[in-house]
Formats: C-alpha cells, structure tokens, sequence
C-alpha cells in the first residue's frame, strides 16, 4: 500500500481568502486549451484567429461551469434538487458532473458558432483535442482533494483517503482517471489530429474514447452514495451517461470518413 500524500486542499491562504487546489486545476485547464489552441490556430490558414481561440474558451468555460453544476444537481441529486431547488446555488457544497459540462460546453459552442458563422462541429473537432487538459487537471484535483476514491482493494498501490470513513485500502482511481481521460485521451487526439480529417472525426474520437475510459474506470470507482448502483450490482450513473457517448462518437466517426467532408471557413 502506497501512502497517500494528504496534500492540503487549500493551496493559498490570505485571511479570510482561500485558493482551493481544484480551483487552480480548472484554471490550469482553461490555460492549457488556450495555449494549445492558439498554436493550432497558427497553423490553421486562416480559419482559426488568436480572438477566435480566447472567445471560444471563454464561451467553454461558461459551458462547463454552469452545464457542470446543473447537470450534477439533476444527474446525481435530482430527488434533493425536487425537495429544495435552492440547492442549485449551494455550489460551495461543491458537485459537478462531467456530463453536464459537455453537454453546457455544447451548447456554448453552438452560439459561439453562431457568432463566427462556423458548422458547430468544426468548432468541436478543433477544440477536442484540447478539452483533455481541463479533464486530466479536474482528475489531480479530485486526488488533492481526497474525493471520489475507488473500491476498497489489495492491490500494492492503494491507498488510505483521509475522508473516507471506513478508512480502507482503496484504488486511486482518480489517478486512473488523470492517466487515461487526460494523458492517453489528449495524446490520441492530438496526434489523431495533426493532420485534417473529415468533419465530424475528431468530435467522435473524442466521445468514443471518453465513454470507454470513463465505462472502464468505474468498474473501481466507488458509485455516489446517493446513487449507489443502479442494477447487476456494478452498473453505475457514470457509466449509464457515457453509453451514449460511446455509440454516438462510433456513429460520429462512421460518418465522417463516409462522408469525407472537410472544415469549411
């Protein structure tokens, strides 16, 4: 069993002024598109500008905060949410759902389409590869904070979470999670998408691969306690929202490559 580093959740403290690590991490990830995005847009023969990348970034962290909360409150605590709606702006209780961000994000994306009279998904296919950034910094935040743990195991990497209160051996599943939906998801899209592909590839590798790393993990994830699992013992809320992820990425990529149409400005 590997100890766990027990990291201070608060990074800076000034008085009454505290910077959460998670905060940080969504910083970090908004940044790193930014900074990766702009370098796309260099190389983009005019379809992408600098404004381009910061006004879509800016629209996407819009998307991802607010789909993210609304999306957790009706994913996860949609009986809580019934019984007092007021907790939809308790976001100090923290909660925020992956899912409900894409779908935020999507919709953010759509009107920033609108605006620069782009085809939404060629909008998707250029901000994908960048969007595991935010995933895998969210991931260490997660860790940092000691929240989100797996299934108790025996496996030599374990580890005890400080706010668990069963204080058992479990797998690090964030850690997973870091390593496959940021690490592996960014390194496949980026080099997936060095060169042009048809429209609608990039967007559908994305979902694919998300939905299958997100389905795998949860296998050792420990499922919300609200929740639990929602039948056969081991399916989970996550893996349910992801399911379609798979199958429209698979759809997604199918018809890209039949169509084989290109970005147009």
């Amino acid at each position: 069993m590997i100890s766990y580093p027990n990291i201070d959740p608060v990074a800076i403290s000034v008085g009454p002024i505290a910077v959460h690590w998670y905060g940080i991490m969504y910083l970090i990830g908004f940044a790193g598109a930014y900074a990766f995005g702009v370098y796309r847009a260099k190389r983009s023969n005019g379809l992408w500008t600098k404004d381009m990348v910061s006004d879509a970034i800016f629209y996407g962290a819009l998307g991802v905060i607010l789909g993210g909360r609304i999306g957790y409150i009706l994913f996860y605590q949609f009986p809580a949410f019934v019984d007092n709606p007021l907790i939809m702006v308790r976001i100090w209780e923290g909660g925020m759902s992956f899912h409900g961000g894409l779908l935020g994000v999507i919709v953010a994306m759509y009107v920033f389409a609108r605006k620069y009279q782009k085809h939404l998904v060629d909008v998707t296919d250029f901000l994908a590869p960048f969007v595991p950034i935010g995933l895998g910094a969210g991931r260490i935040g997660n860790f940092i904070g000691g929240e989100l743990w797996g299934k108790p195991t025996d496996v030599p990497w374990a580890m005890i979470f400080p706010h668990d209160p069963l204080q058992l051996a479990r797998h690090p599943s964030q850690l997973y999670q870091f390593a496959l939906e940021g690490v592996a998801l960014f390194a496949i899209l980026w080099f997936f998408s060095q060169r042009a592909k048809p429209r609608y590839c990039v967007s559908g590798l994305f979902l694919l691969c998300y939905g299958v790393f997100r389905i795998l993990v949860e296998f050792v994830r420990e499922p919300d306690t609200q929740i639990g699992y929602l039948a056969w013992g081991w399916l989970t809320q996550g893996q349910l929202l992801s399911l379609p992820m798979v199958v429209l990425g698979a759809a997604l990529l199918v018809m890209g490559f039949k169509r084989n149409l290109y970005p147009q400005k």
